[in-house]
């Protein structure tokens, strides 16, 4: 039996292999991160690099589905259209029935209802894309929502889809989220999380902030790259803190020099500091180090050398 073939059919260790295919598509696809906010929702995609000619305006994985909610997508992009238009044309017929506008959990509802439909019957596939969906309840409160191919739905104050390195992103956001972030912090965060796997920085971002009452706004490509340049100085002033002191940097040194010569007048150490300051290391410092290491070595062979047993 081969059970990867049929979709309705469950392998004897209980999987969906088509399923878990439809997941691999979404985990190859481009990323997109989702941060809550105190009084916002951060969507942030990571925009894979177009052809010369190609018009980028045609290409975009943050949409909106309804007045009050912005939906972003990871996976295959002609699968997510259908999935969309029909969320859309949910949307518009709960407005016609109920004269109201649909809640986002209500939307998360039916988009992961339709994909798990997709996974029970024979003759279709599922759909190859995760969702992330933002916006506001009916109290006002940020809220957003996953969907996954195999048709669950869940809320999460951040979340990451799609990518190779989703696992670690996600981790970086557990760290980093705290309740009541500001929206400013919020941005910085998803910001931050892309640029794990961006690699021509702010060009390569979209990132929607999603205000109360469903007000979508897309940053300009200049205010996001203001906002990379400033963790990237951040991130390069921390490496010249962390850098080696003196006396790493001259351990680094001696146990190379100490293959050749155990002997501080045949070495000689610079230590570089921040701001190009140079300081040549006197030999009595040397020295003293250099002993210092080789009585860590002869006590390291004392305890390693046979007891009299």
């Amino acid at each position: 039996m081969s059970y990867d073939r049929a979709i309705t059919v469950f392998s004897p260790d209980g999987h969906l292999f088509q399923v878990e295919y439809a997941m691999e598509a979404v985990r190859r696809g481009s990323t997109a991160v989702g941060v809550r906010g105190k009084d916002c929702v951060v969507v942030a995609v990571e925009r894979r690099a177009l052809a010369k000619l190609q018009d980028s305006r045609t290409i975009r994985k943050i949409v909106s589905v309804d007045d009050r909610s912005v939906l972003a997508f990871a996976g295959l992009t002609a699968d997510a259209r259908v999935l969309i238009n029909k969320t859309r044309i949910e949307a518009q017929s709960y407005r016609l029935t109920c004269e109201d506008a649909p809640s986002v959990e209500y939307l998360a509802r039916y988009i992961a209802q339709t994909q798990q439909r997709y996974t029970q019957r024979g003759g279709v596939r599922p759909f190859g894309i995760a969702t992330l969906l933002a916006g506001f309840s009916d109290e006002g409160k940020p809220v957003l929502y996953q969907t996954d191919p195999a048709g669950t739905h869940s809320e999460w104050k951040a979340q990451v889809i799609g990518g190779r390195n989703a696992k670690s992103l996600r981790e970086f956001l557990e760290k980093n989220w705290e309740e009541g972030l500001e929206e400013e912090k919020a941005v910085r965060i998803g910001i931050q999380a892309l640029l794990e796997v961006v690699d021509s920085g702010a060009k390569n971002m979209e990132i929607c902030v999603v205000r109360p009452g469903g007000a979508k706004s897309i940053m300009e490509e200049k205010d996001v790259d203001a906002i990379v340049k400033a963790i990237e100085a951040e991130a390069d002033e921390g490496k010249t803190k962390s850098s080696p002191t003196t006396s790493n940097v001259g351990l680094m040194f001696f146990m190379y020099g100490l293959q050749n010569s155990s002997k501080a007048k045949n070495m000689e150490i610079c230590v570089v500091r921040p701001g190009g300051a140079k300081s040549i290391m006197e030999e009595k410092d040397v020295d003293a180090i250099v002993k210092a290491i080789e009585a860590e070595a002869d006590e390291g062979k004392t305890k390693s050398s046979p007891t009299d047993q």
